[in-house]
């Protein structure tokens, strides 16, 4: 009878550590999701830039460090490992590239009534609003995962299983300083 009694207590507990084991594998998974979902817009981002850059070269020739430093920006990006922090790096000095080039456009009123330009301004202003939405999801996920990894008691199954706390996706603080400025507005 007490083997019994100890066979089942010790059935409950592997359910139980099958359990935290098949929830931090559906949270990891949803993160990664999320992180796809991200990658497919910083992806349509990536691709509208090279038309973007040609439509202010026309406008804007004399600014050329500019245009390089988005074009080697981009260069990172996509030569950027799978390592999410580094993917993250390198995304963000795409998107500080990015904001100088908007400054210089603004010099350039012929530059911003010219259709193309509108039409990748907007496309580029929808994406990266998709962008910011993923990112939410993204981290969203990462802090319910993080939060289970870190309680009780699948922190004593966790780390053996090779789950760990994990990244967000943040924007660095100089970034985040520049977009958090107020537009200056003339009329």
């Amino acid at each position: 009878m007490e083997l019994w009694v100890i066979l089942g207590i010790l059935a409950l507990a592997g359910i139980f550590v099958v359990m935290i084991y098949n929830r931090l594998v559906a949270l990891r998974q949803t993160r990664e999701q999320a992180f796809a979902d991200i990658d497919v817009q910083l992806k349509q981002r990536f691709d509208l830039i090279p038309n973007l850059l040609e439509t202010v070269k026309g406008y804007a020739a004399h600014e050329k460090e500019v245009l390089e430093n988005v074009t080697e920006a981009r260069a990172g990006v996509k030569g950027a490992g799978s390592d999410l922090g580094e993917r993250v790096q390198a995304e963000n000095m795409l998107s500080r590239a990015m904001m100088n080039l908007f400054a210089v456009a603004e010099n350039y009123p012929d530059l911003k009534a010219d259709t193309n330009y509108r039409q990748f301004m907007s496309e580029l202003s929808d994406i990266e609003n998709k962008i910011a939405a993923a990112r939410r999801f993204f981290n969203n996920a990462t802090s319910e995962l993080n939060t289970a990894v870190e309680q009780f008691p699948a922190v004593l199954f966790a780390a053996s299983f090779g789950f760990k706390k994990q990244e967000f996706f943040e924007i660095e603080d100089a970034d985040r300083a520049t977009l958090e400025k107020a537009p200056d507005v003339q009329f």
